[in-house]
């Protein structure tokens, strides 16, 4: 099968890179793209077009797989060129910007397929899982171009927006539970107890609390995961549920975001950060902030 890859992030690039291992044609277009896309996409053999256009011409099925923030523009640059084909939106988008999404392409001929990737990266044994909704038709393409790169593929529904609305679950949760053990961490270094706190973590099964080595990719991904926090506020707020947790998550991860794929950062400063932040916000309130 030709697939085309829209902007291959480190997601995107070892998708591709699964694809083509596979015997799949990925095609993308390098106009614009960093010297870190270009490199990613050299190393998962992606096949280079001229253009957006060579590559809606020549690809059955287009997968668009960058940041939540993105997607909307991404999905209005192809639908400026009346693609035809299969476009899999794999986005960490709420239900509701997959169905703008959806209606968008679908009027200028394209099948849509609402996606969802759970997990990390395709490395090694790492093994993500796709989630997939849409038309039968469609969404059968898209499984078995998935599937044949051996990646574990389920339909969820004919619904657009069930995947969507899946990753929205999962993440509020998760995204959210990473922010907690970041907060609990700098409480413990503060009072001199954090090995005390990881072994009580790693007794009550909290691996996420437990695993204070994860806090650095917490920082580098956290430009990426408040756009997710929004969705995920909009979405709950469509559902008439609370949006604190979420709106109060986006907020986290903004202070955060300055970190953007720093990968080597350490623990102790992802927390200071968070800390420095909360100083500065302390001296904008307080009219005398050298005052006794």
């Amino acid at each position: 099968m030709i697939a085309g890859l829209l902007h291959p992030g480190q997601m995107g690039a070892a998708i591709g890179a699964r694809l083509t291992r596979s015997g799949h044609t990925v095609l993308w277009h390098p106009t614009g793209r960093s010297d870190a896309t270009r490199q990613r996409a050299h190393e998962a053999d992606l096949h280079p077009v001229e253009d957006l256009a060579e590559l809606l011409a020549e690809a059955s099925v287009v997968l668009s797989i960058c940041p939540a923030a993105a997607a909307e523009e991404v999905a209005e640059h192809v639908a400026e060129h009346h693609y035809p084909g299969i476009y899999v939106d794999a986005n960490a988008i709420s239900p509701h910007r997959m169905h703008h999404i959806h209606d968008l392409l679908t009027k200028t001929g394209a099948s849509v397929v609402d996606a969802v990737i759970s997990g990390p990266p395709p490395r090694n044994d790492a093994r993500p899982r796709i989630y997939l909704a849409g038309p039968s038709g469609a969404t059968a393409e898209a499984r078995d171009l998935f599937s044949t790169s051996e990646l574990d593929t389920t339909v969820l529904a004919d619904k657009i927006g069930a995947a969507s609305a899946l990753k929205m679950a999962t993440a509020s949760y998760l995204r959210t539970n990473r922010l907690l053990a970041a907060i609990a961490h700098a409480l413990a270094d503060e009072h001199g107890i954090t090995d005390a706190l990881i072994r009580e973590a790693e007794q009550f099964g909290a691996t996420a609390l437990a695993d204070r080595a994860y806090l650095p990719s917490v920082a580098a991904r956290a430009w990426r995961w408040e756009a997710e926090m929004r969705e995920i506020a909009q979405t709950l707020d469509a559902s008439g549920l609370p949006t604190v947790l979420a709106d109060g998550s986006a907020e986290l991860f903004h202070l955060l975001a300055p970190e953007k794929n720093h990968w080597s950062i350490t623990p102790e400063a992802v927390l200071e950060r968070l800390k420095l932040e909360q100083a500065d916000e302390r001296r904008g309130r307080d009219p005398h902030p050298d005052s006794d």
